[in-house]
């Protein structure tokens, strides 16, 4: 279960710079004096929440996004933000940012980071898991075996990343197909290697469930070195999802037997 953010008390950053990454991917680069002291570089999942003003003036909308890089020298904070138009809360934040905005932030908190002492490595997710993918590649010894698979809407929204040379980097392109549509049958095709592996599965709720059920009841990998869980789910905005998500995955582990 990931860590919960440590500290309480928000933090406020300013933006830095914004950058485009892809048709529905954003930059948002964070600094200030209220990153001083910003305790992420643990876990490569570290995560914060955007604090955003709701209908409760007491009681700000959350939206939990992954830490894509956090360079402690420069005090910099990337997160990177999908996109689609004026849908959500921090996706329209994100395309109107610029430089001097502040934000308000709770974190990090987070949970996994890829381990040298295993034999290989199973990265796999949706855009939403891209950027913990993308500094879970970069932290990995040179020498690292990694099989990633990052499902996306199109060609359109690939980014190059930087990863070990035995990394088998596959995209897999959904169109208009629901999440993990392309996603479940390419990972449920790959043939394990041998030896200890690890396994980081993150993105929508739905198809997380089904590799859950594959990775640890059908494939048998020890609970420990497998991170699995859903970031969000199809039908739900996040405080919806926050909200039942407990019992989802409860529900998800008695079927499966695999707590």
């Amino acid at each position: 279960m990931a860590e919960r953010p440590r500290r309480r008390t928000p933090r406020q950053a300013e933006v830095r710079r914004v950058e485009r990454l892809t048709p529905h991917m954003t930059r948002v680069v964070l600094g200030g004096p209220g990153l001083d002291g910003f305790g992420a570089g643990e876990y490569t999942d570290h995560y914060v929440k955007l604090l955003f003003p709701g209908d409760d003036p007491e009681r700000p909308r959350m939206r939990t996004y992954t830490v894509r890089r956090w360079d402690a020298q420069a005090g910099e904070l990337w997160l990177d933000v999908l996109v689609h138009g004026d849908a959500g809360v921090a996706g329209p934040w994100a395309a109107q940012a610029k430089p001097g905005d502040t934000i308000q932030l709770l974190g990090p908190g987070g949970d996994y980071a890829p381990r040298a002492d295993v034999d290989w490595h199973l990265l796999a997710g949706d855009e939403s898991a891209l950027p913990a993918i993308a500094a879970s590649l970069e932290r990995m010894p040179a020498d690292a075996r990694a099989h990633v698979f990052i499902e996306v809407e199109g060609p359109e929204e690939e980014q190059k990343l930087e990863a070990p040379a035995d990394a088998t980097i596959i995209w897999l392109h959904r169109g208009d197909a629901p999440a993990g549509s392309a996603l479940v049958p390419a990972v449920t095709a790959l043939a394990f290697p041998a030896g200890t592996g690890q396994a980081f599965v993150h993105g929508e709720a739905g198809f997380v469930k089904e590799l859950r059920r594959l990775l640890l009841v059908e494939r048998a990998l020890p609970r420990a070195d497998v991170s699995i869980s859903g970031y969000w789910r199809l039908g739900h905005d996040e405080d919806r999802w926050q909200a039942t998500k407990r019992d989802w995955n409860r529900q998800v582990e008695e079927e499966q037997g695999v707590s």
